[in-house]
């Protein structure tokens, strides 16, 4: 692992305004060192040659370094916390600001989570500790075998020869750390991840007598990650011995021989007192820089996690002079094709295809044909690894959709996904998503359209009424109307030109289908839409029929009753 990740410079400006003011605390503290260890050497070979006059001002120097010492401690120690503390708001909010706007189908939900919090939180140490610690094993060392070798050269040869060997063990114990440090941090990450789910999955669990023995696998892998934070920590405090062993040796080596020779009056009280102050701290901000290298590992290696987040193929983000696209545009997809991060096999290959303003497309094909890719394109979660999706511009002209700003092009698209997420908000707030400014009347007529107007009048605060997190008191048929209501809002308040459902019936019981079914079909009325699917049950709404298979349309494209 590099000592400082220059990806954390480059990404945020917190850092590099920390390790500026960590450099001028560091040549501070520096000057300090050496004055206070000249200071005590002076008043020390002063008193006993009886030169006793001096000595009270000499003492009281001492004392006001020593302050001056506490408080550019405490002052950088502070300025630190505060560094931290905005590197890991700034790498949150990136972390989640990428995420955000990248495919839902590509997120671990429980990665992330233990990444944006318990992994960031272990970065204290890494920014506030070990990065000052170690611009001061680079000052303090250096400036003291300056001054020690103009005090007497054969002690500042001893502290140079012996100096080298406490970061060549560290790098020896490092390179053994990083290994085990890395395996605790996956079986962290396992863990977070599979409880969330768990916790997230204990209804049907327990529906299907399964809590215990997924109780069972939480107990396994917690213990496996106990076992591997604790033979970290193990290989941790033993370096940390050999350290202290090392400097604690090398320190003995230099007051033998500057004792030998101050008894055989070959070096003079003053010089050897110097030498002999001056010693220890040489040594020390490099056992320090090894004890909080592995106290921050973990949040060095969290950090690796979060920019392999940032870097993977994401959001797309808008072009420095975004085109402007057509209030109803045509969209053409020209030999699309697209690779998802990590697989081999492409889930879009040369795509052909043609959606005309306000007519209607029914995509079927099985499971993994590659009909949500289809809709990530549109959406701009993924953008296109071959070929172009293009698009009508506000002039007529037509253009690659890259050149459009993505949330101007979300904009004209109303969407239901096949999973709609509610969140523990009110019914109104629900509906309101992306939309908060929306009038209530607004929001009721949205209701009124999607079929959920009973739904809502059931709850016991109507509109009001809070649905729990993922909207746990609806049932499956009640949350899709729920959406569907958003989608409505969304097209009458933005005027959303573009329909996108994803298997918008999919696990529901025949009541609530039929019910959604109706909505939906309001919700396309002189709309170009785009219906996801696995058989042909749309086919009476859609003007045209695509079938995909293995990530080609294959065979020629239908045209239906719809609305054509």
């Amino acid at each position: 692992m590099k000592p400082l990740d220059p990806r954390l410079v480059r990404s945020t400006a917190a850092v590099r305004t920390h390790l500026a003011v960590t450099v001028a605390c560091g040549f501070a503290a520096t000057a300090l060192i050496l004055l206070q260890a000249w200071l005590v050497a002076h008043a020390i070979a002063g008193a006993s040659a009886g030169g006793a006059g001096a000595l009270g001002a000499t003492v009281a120097a001492v004392g006001a370094v020593a302050l001056a010492r506490a408080a550019l401690s405490y002052g950088a120690e502070t300025a630190a916390l505060r560094s931290a503390a905005r590197v890991k708001s700034d790498l949150r909010l990136r972390l989640v600001r990428h995420v955000a706007a990248a495919d839902p189908a590509t997120t671990d939900a429980g990665e992330l989570a233990t990444l944006a919090t318990r992994g960031l939180d272990a970065l204290d140490d890494y920014v506030a500790r070990y990065l000052p610690q170690l611009v001061l094993a680079a000052l303090v060392p250096l400036a003291v075998l300056v001054v020690v070798f103009r005090a007497d050269w054969i002690s500042g040869l001893v502290i140079a020869l012996t100096l080298p060997l406490i970061p060549l063990f560290m790098a020896l114990v490092g390179m053994h750390t990083q290994d085990r440090t890395r395996r605790q941090w996956h079986l962290l990450q396992r863990l977070g991840g599979h409880f969330l789910d768990v916790v997230e999955g204990l209804p049907t669990l327990a529906v299907f007598r399964r809590a215990k023995a997924e109780a069972a696998l939480i107990r396994r892998v917690t213990d496996a990650h106990r076992e591997a934070t604790m033979r970290t920590l193990r290989v941790a405090f033993l370096s940390a011995f050999v350290l202290e062993l090392l400097a604690t040796l090398a320190v003995a080596l230099v007051a033998v021989e500057v004792g030998l020779r101050l008894l055989y009056g070959r070096l003079d009280l003053e010089t050897a007192l110097l030498v002999l102050v001056l010693a220890p701290e040489a040594y020390l901000p490099l056992r320090e820089v090894g004890a909080r290298f592995h106290a921050s590992m973990e949040g060095v290696t969290a950090a690796e996690r979060v920019f392999a987040v940032l870097e993977r193929p994401g959001p797309a983000v808008a072009p420095s002079t975004p085109v402007r696209p057509a209030p109803r545009p045509h969209v053409r997809f020209a030999g699309v094709g697209l690779v998802h991060p990590g697989r081999d096999a492409p889930a879009l290959d040369g795509v052909d295809l043609a959606l005309r303003p306000g007519a209607i497309t029914l995509v079927t094909g099985r499971s993994g044909a590659g009909k949500t890719s289809l809709l990530a394109l549109l959406l701009r979660f993924a953008e296109p690894t071959a070929g172009r999706v293009l698009v009508t511009a506000a002039d007529g002209t037509e253009i690659d959709l890259a050149r459009t700003d993505p949330d101007l092009w979300r904009q004209r698209i109303a969407w239901l996904p096949q999973h709609p997420y509610l969140f523990d908000d009110s019914v109104a707030g629900n509906i309101r998503l992306g939309l908060p400014d929306a009038p209530d009347e607004a929001v009721r007529r949205a209701a009124r359209r999607a079929e959920a107007e009973e739904v809502i009048a059931a709850l016991p605060d109507g509109y009001a009424t809070a649905l729990g997190e993922r909207g746990h008191r609806l049932s499956a048929g009640q949350r899709q109307r729920i959406a569907l209501a958003r989608a409505f809002l969304r097209q009458e308040v933005l005027d959303a030109p573009i329909v996108l459902l994803d298997e918008p019936t999919a696990h529901l019981d025949p009541e609530h289908a039929a019910a959604v079914r109706a909505g939906v079909a309001r919700l396309l009325e002189g709309r170009t839409g785009v219906i996801v699917a696995h058989d042909d049950g749309w086919a009476d709404l859609a003007d045209e029929v695509v079938h995909l298979d293995a990530g080609r349309v294959t065979g020629p494209v239908l045209t239906g009753a719809g609305h054509g």
